[in-house]
């Protein structure tokens, strides 16, 4: 096996997933329901969109047809990178969306997307920070824009300017998520973006101890390989508030726009539905990491 695909942080983290097993829990049970609040409204599912950008290689306007999805699965939506115009689109389709801006080395042009998700009506904002380096060891370069690392006071910045909820993507650590909630932050994601570095921590693994830190003071998502309600499951159960699925949703979305989002949405929520039942885990409030087993 090659260096590349033993270090994958993707590969390490499908395997990890899948060395994590479930008990039954069937006395007392009851019929499991999934709904879920965010920032003061309401949804059907804690299965979100991931933070996915230019998809119109998949669907003419991708981004805009995910979006489409997610509002009829009554579901969260979340923007990554796109233009201004895009993002106008995303969110007059009335699907509730967290927009997710990269740390762009000038903070105006952070400030100014801010702004404008601000006035498009999202659901919350943040910064993706795992986006400042480069794999050299440099600053990291997006479609020609240049990137930077971002202080906590920064951020702090950012999260008073916004108004709204202010969110960091990328928070794979203690002592990351301790500075997130140090600078008044309003939710994090712990994610390798998509294994960004070779051999980064799973995110379920450190997915507790991250909890413990934050102390249900902000919401804690997940994203990084959610492939099933099974994968979720284990997410939630873990102490996410809820998940992002993200490549899962491409090919659906390919083949049959926003209804193939849509239905992969709630397929995936009848399979979470359908663990949660058999666990006794039968809300989103009662949610048991004790059904958790590591390995075999």
């Amino acid at each position: 096996m090659g260096q590349e695909l033993r270090g994958s942080a993707d590969r390490i983290t499908r395997e990890y997933f899948d060395s994590l097993l479930v008990e039954m829990r069937h006395i007392d049970g009851k019929l499991p329901d999934t709904s879920f609040s965010l920032y003061g409204e309401s949804f059907d599912t804690p299965i979100m969109m991931a933070a996915l950008s230019h998809l119109d290689n998949l669907h003419e306007k991708g981004m805009v047809e995910m979006a489409k999805g997610a509002k009829m699965a009554n579901a969260v939506n979340w923007a990554g990178m796109g233009e201004m115009d895009e993002l106008e689109e995303i969110t007059a389709t009335g699907a509730r969306t967290i927009k997710i801006i990269k740390p762009y080395a000038d903070n105006k042009m952070i400030f100014e997307r801010i702004e404008h998700a601000k006035k498009c009506g999202v659901l919350a904002v943040g910064i993706d920070v795992d986006h400042a380096f480069n794999g050299s060891g440099n600053y990291d370069t997006v479609l020609g824009y240049e990137m930077r690392p971002k202080s906590a006071d920064e951020i702090r910045e950012f999260a008073g300017a916004a108004g709204i909820p202010f969110i960091i993507k990328g928070v794979l650590s203690e002592k990351d998520a301790y500075k997130c909630l140090k600078a008044g932050v309003k939710g994090i994601v712990v994610s390798h973006h998509h294994g960004i570095m070779d051999y980064a921590v799973p995110p379920l693994k450190v997915l507790p101890s991250i909890v413990k830190v934050i102390g249900g003071e902000i919401p804690v998502f997940v994203d990084c390989g959610i492939l099933s309600g099974m994968d979720a499951f284990k997410a939630l159960a873990l102490g996410a508030t809820a998940v992002s699925a993200g490549r899962v949703i491409m090919e659906p979305l390919k083949k049959d726009g926003a209804e193939g989002v849509r239905d992969t949405i709630l397929k995936m929520n009848n399979e979470l539905k359908g663990v949660m039942a058999r666990t006794g885990c039968y809300d989103l409030a009662h949610m048991d990491s004790s059904v958790i087993w590591q390995g075999l």
